[in-house]
């Protein structure tokens, strides 16, 4: 029976990666990130889809954990802590303005929907970060690494990554349900660890990634992935955020130490974030996506039109040209791994109710194929639009 049980979990397990791979090379044909249609595949294979998959749960629930570990302990690894510091001084202004107009609408929504405190503050977060991960990939398929407003578009992604840093454990707290003063106590601590974390990056980084490095690659992955999942495993052990805690040690290891790392962690994290992500759509139903459509589209126009306001303001102060504020707007509306992480903690604490995943898939599907286009189409749309102003001008 048991021999039975794990060829069927084998089978299952090599569907999904199988399936995975013909969905990212759907997605790779078609110049899109691959996530939406990761979402998608869950849903499919989840409750109320047309296959459910009953051998492999708990081989996806642990490997999504690593791969949201890994996610965040790739996003620290791409900052020094001096970029940060700099980042931070720099952008703070153009910052707290994406903050704000891009976390309200999900707050006001999920209060409009009666889903309380603890949904308005999940759902913020779902509505304010952008994807770094996409963002990056369409400014290099875009060869616009080099254009004058792209620092400003980096600043801002990595004033949202701070951001995070302290979000992730107001909202490990507030699905936790504790109390006020526990709450305070759980920010203090992340807020002092990434004091810490700062400090010793700028001074004793190179310590740091002595103690993890090692000219053999398979001693280097062993002591990385082990001081990783570590990490993860004693932050949430102390309610800070699994997450968090892999942010800080990425923001640690610094120079060629982070280089390599990212190059030998990168397809361990796709193969885990995709598991994540797959994870995600198994939870969410999707006979309850077409009552919240309405909410995701209408949620999915305010916040990318908050987002071309946010670039195109600080790329304004920035200096750069009509084209470049557009251009810095369109590359910050895409959403993705990060909003599913935010949304997966809400969903896996129990603490929403089941329309939430609903509309936070929804939404992200929607803003990761609509932050690619709105990229691509930005200069011909402005162009046409500053021709007709001409012409109507001229007439």
């Amino acid at each position: 029976m048991v021999a039975h049980e794990t060829a069927l979990a084998l089978i299952q397990l090599g569907a999904v990666f199988f399936g995975l791979g013909l969905l990212g090379r759907l997605a790779e044909r078609v110049g899109m990130s691959p996530i939406p249609l990761y979402l998608i595949g869950g849903l499919v294979f989840g409750q109320g889809g047309l296959i459910q998959l009953g051998y492999v749960d708990d081989f996806i629930h642990l490997a999504s954990e690593i791969g949201v570990v890994l996610l965040l302990l790739l996003l620290g690894l791409e900052y020094s802590a001096s970029e940060l510091v700099n980042g931070m001084r720099k952008s703070w202004a153009a910052g707290v303005v994406d903050l704000v107009l891009n976390a309200t609408p999900g707050i006001v929504v999920a209060l409009w929907l009666g889903w309380g405190m603890t949904g308005a503050v999940a759902m913020a977060g779902v509505t304010y970060i952008s994807s770094s991960g996409i963002v990056a990939k369409v400014l290099g398929d875009l060869g616009r690494l080099g254009n004058r407003e792209t620092p400003t578009i980096l600043s801002i992604l990595v004033f949202e990554d701070l951001v995070m840093a302290a979000y992730l454990p107001v909202l490990t707290a507030v699905l936790a349900g504790v109390g006020f003063l526990a709450g305070l106590k759980t920010l203090g601590i992340a807020l002092a660890a990434v004091t810490i974390v700062l400090v010793v990056a700028l001074r004793y980084g190179r310590y740091v990634s002595m103690i993890v490095d090692s000219e053999v690659r398979e001693i280097f992955l062993l002591k990385l992935l082990g001081a990783a999942l570590l990490v993860a495993g004693v932050a949430s052990s102390l309610q800070v955020s699994a997450a968090v805690g892999a942010f800080l040690l990425g923001i640690a290891i610094s120079d060629t130490t982070a280089h390599n790392a990212t190059k030998l962690l990168e397809p361990l994290r796709d193969l885990f974030a995709a598991l994540f992500f797959v994870l995600f759509g198994l939870s969410t139903d999707p006979r309850s996506i077409p009552p919240v459509l309405g909410w995701a589209i209408a949620l999915a126009v305010v916040t990318t039109l908050a987002k071309l306001a946010t670039g195109w303001w600080a790329a304004k102060r920035a200096g750069a040209s009509r084209y470049g504020r557009a251009r810095t707007g369109a590359a910050l509306v895409a959403h993705g791994e990060f909003s599913i992480v935010i949304a997966g903690l809400a969903v896996a604490a129990g603490a929403v109710p089941a329309e939430f995943a609903a509309l936070a898939t929804t939404y992200v599907l929607l803003m990761a194929v609509l932050g690619p286009i709105a990229a691509r189409i930005v200069e011909p749309v402005l162009g046409l639009l500053g021709r007709r102003r001409l012409t109507a001008a001229r007439s």
